[in-house]
């Protein structure tokens, strides 16, 4: 036995089918819609809101990931410091923080 599944794709506005129609999402009052739009029911909701949108603020996701502010060396690598403190004769752990005292000798050293 053999099955075919035929998709057909139809913009919302128009009700007509659309080779090139997408979903769009946007979002207005805290509601989130999905449309389906072709290329020119989209440029229309685009046209639509143009005024609107650049008079906005963006909000959501940066684009770019936010890091730390100050990481707890000072930006230093903790792996070399360990690494030198062990080989100077401090005690340090293998995990957790670094002491203030161990990376100020790090520091020191490194000049």
């Amino acid at each position: 036995m053999a099955q075919k599944i035929v998709t057909i794709y139809t913009d919302d506005l128009t009700g007509e089918e659309s080779s090139d129609a997408a979903t769009h999402t946007f979002s207005l009052d805290g509601v989130s819609y999905e449309i389906d739009l072709g290329h020119d029911s989209y440029d229309k909701l685009l046209e639509a809101l143009a005024p609107f949108t650049q008079a906005a603020r963006k909000t959501g996701r940066p684009r770019k990931p936010v890091g730390r502010k100050a990481s707890s060396s000072g930006g230093q690598d903790t792996a070399a410091i360990r690494a030198w403190a062990k080989e100077n004769g401090y005690s340090v752990n293998d995990r957790g923080r670094v002491p203030a005292d161990i990376r100020e000798a790090y520091a020191k050293a490194s000049r």
